[in-house]
């Protein structure tokens, strides 16, 4: 292709192309992926980085996979000069640029005319990583020693297209339901290959100059349009706070923050994460790439959704991290066991936050944080399958988004560090696959953020075994320090967890815990919901007629947090707003609320 051909449609065809092999990939992995955590929830993430290690497309990845890919590809690349043709790598050391031990990336070196041109990088998280409890999170592991899990610091597996037999064993061995494991294994393999595949054609189809060509210019392209972004933002120092909640091992909680200093005219967000607690004796503590994936998702969150995401973009956006850190410089052996949820989605929030004090129509509210039974991991012996052992990361129980300027949180967020991307696995899958039984899973009403935008509501969630006991460990937050709103706005419902007795009689839990749950027993999560963007007495009285009709929010609740009154009690299309009640309602909960600031 001659240089009079390279314009910008070449560009965003050729930008296309390559977010078309990476949805390929990730096709292959949702398709083939044996447990039901990948071929269900879609916990996993695809992407290609340059032969010299910058991330350059990912399609639909979850962001907190997807903030430290380039540190995996460099990884290789520094342990492993030897690379060749036909090379795969497992790599899940969070020291050496992987999120943590649970999620196993394969990387697949690409080779054109003996150059490494490209990385295919596939990561995907694992029902089981051979932890010493049954769960691929282990909150309270004081140590990488105490997580049990296996560590495979960027090995390789396969050697000329020839897999490497000696850690297919070592997995084998250590991992409960062995072949479950390997099922995923191959299935993240052969994305990696399917990936290598495809890039090999596109370079033979349009030339390795074409290619490098449109490497410079799109990665060219991202960063000029963020710094256009940038532009339009005020110059501006603002500071997010959070904090999450106790737990044993940090009985205080641990207080967050993030520094973020603003600047238009240069055309850079510096984020400064410095001032955070040193590491603790949890697995709390987040790993250089998920420090950087949720800060990068935080400030995103707040920018101009059409943005190119890659290396381009990235590099107008400073983070400073500190040595030993919980947020981002663990030294080995500290725990990064939990290092993609709890206090990355703290990170998130109080981030998209901060970004909401530069005035109306900036930043977003809160969204849900932590992992409540909803999402725990379930494990057990299966008397259907002659006792046969089960493990699998439950994606039930979603967690509601966060409010922003002009809509509404989404309902079906589930996570603050996947924006949507994991799905929620079918229930009645479930059942078939395991021996779970769901009581209910269904919208938590009154559990949203209120404002003129709401959070969605958060889930309630209940499940029990059949036939057999079943353990279910999780790691929650959100109980002392749910989701916040901004600008007004309400905060969530705290998220809860409560074991059901044979009996009938229920037992309020920790957020955190690994209950072993007998015949008869069950276990209740409550998910929270998103924080409100803008003061509830704002919102159009149609849209708080809306919510009561599907039963996320109680009439009493329109009435007494929303000011807006109804004509009549029939919860059917009859329902009407009382214009002049309301208009009354609200005048008196202002005068209310103003008092009550005067004495404050």
């Amino acid at each position: 292709m001659s240089a009079v051909t390279r314009d910008m449609t070449t560009l965003a065809v050729l930008a296309n192309r390559v977010d078309t092999i990476v949805r390929e990939m990730e096709n292959t992995v949702f398709r083939s992926g044996r447990s039901a955590v990948l071929n269900m929830g879609r916990d996993f993430s695809c992407g290609l980085v340059t032969g010299d290690g910058r991330l350059l497309a990912w399609a639909e990845g979850l962001p907190i996979h997807v903030g430290g890919m380039d540190f995996l590809a460099q990884s290789m690349s520094e342990l492993h000069p030897d690379l060749a043709l036909g090379d795969a790598f497992l790599h899940n050391d969070p020291y050496l640029g992987n999120s943590h031990s649970a999620d196993h990336a394969i990387l697949v070196p690409i080779f054109v005319d003996d150059e490494h041109v490209f990385t295919a990088v596939v990561k995907a998280h694992q029902a089981d990583c051979g932890n010493a409890l049954p769960t691929t999170y282990s909150i309270t592991a004081r140590d990488i020693y105490e997580e049990g899990a296996l560590n495979f610091p960027c090995v390789r597996v396969q050697r000329e297209y020839r897999e490497i037999d000696d850690i297919v064993r070592m997995c084998r061995r250590r991992i409960r339901v062995s072949d479950q494991w390997y099922g995923d294994f191959l299935a993240i393999l052969g994305a990696a290959r399917i990936g290598e595949r495809r890039v090999r054609e596109l370079v033979a189809t349009h030339g390795l100059e074409t290619i490098r060509w449109f490497v410079d210019e799109w990665f060219a392209y991202s960063e000029r349009r963020v710094v256009a972004a940038i532009s339009e933002l005020p110059k501006r120092r603002i500071i997010g706070r959070g904090t999450h909640d106790p737990i044993d091992v940090v009985p205080e909680g641990i207080p967050l923050q993030a520094v973020i200093d603003i600047d238009p005219n240069g055309g850079f967000i510096d984020v400064d994460v410095t001032d955070n607690p040193d590491c603790v004796p949890a697995g709390l503590n987040l790993s250089r790439a998920t420090a950087v994936a949720s800060v990068l998702l935080g400030v995103f969150n707040c920018l101009d959704p059409s943005l190119p995401h890659n290396d381009g973009s990235f590099r107008r956006i400073r983070i400073q991290l500190r040595e030993n850190c919980i947020v981002g410089g663990p030294r080995f052996p500290a725990s990064c066991s939990v290092a993609t949820t709890n206090v990355a989605e703290r990170m998130v929030n109080l981030i998209q936050a901060a970004f909401a004090e530069l005035g109306e129509g900036f930043g977003l509210a809160e969204g849900n944080v932590g992992s409540a039974p909803g999402y725990a991991v379930i494990s057990g012996t299966d008397p259907r399958r002659d006792d046969a052992p089960f493990i699998n990361q439950l994606v039930g129980g979603g967690g509601g988004g966060p409010a922003g300027a002009s809509s509404d949180g989404w309902l079906t967020y589930v996570q603050s560090v996947a924006a949507g991307l994991v799905y929620r696995e079918s229930i009645e899958v479930l059942e078939e696959k395991y021996p779970i039984r769901f009581d209910d899973v269904r919208v938590w009403i009154d559990s949203e953020g209120a404002g003129r935008q709401r959070g969605a509501s958060g889930l309630r969630m209940a499940y029990r075994p059949v036939d057999t006991e079943m353990t279910a460990i999780y790691q929650g937050d959100g109980h002392f320090h749910p989701p916040a709103g901004v600008r007004g706005g309400g905060s969530a419902a705290p998220a809860g967890a409560i074991r059901l007795h044979a009996d009938g009689s229920e037992e309020n839990m920790a957020a955190e815990g690994a209950p072993v749950l007998a015949v008869g027993e069950g276990i209740v999560g409550l998910q929270s919901g998103g924080g409100g963007y803008g003061d509830p007495l704002d919102r159009d009285p149609e849209l708080a007629r809306r919510d009561v009709l599907r039963c996320w929010i109680s009439p009493e609740r329109a009435r007494d947090i929303y000011g807006v009154v109804f004509a009549g009690q029939a919860l059917d299309e009859s329902l009407a707003v009382d214009v002049p009640a309301t208009q009354e309602a609200r005048a008196r909960l202002r005068d209310e609320r103003d008092k009550k600031g005067e004495l404050v």
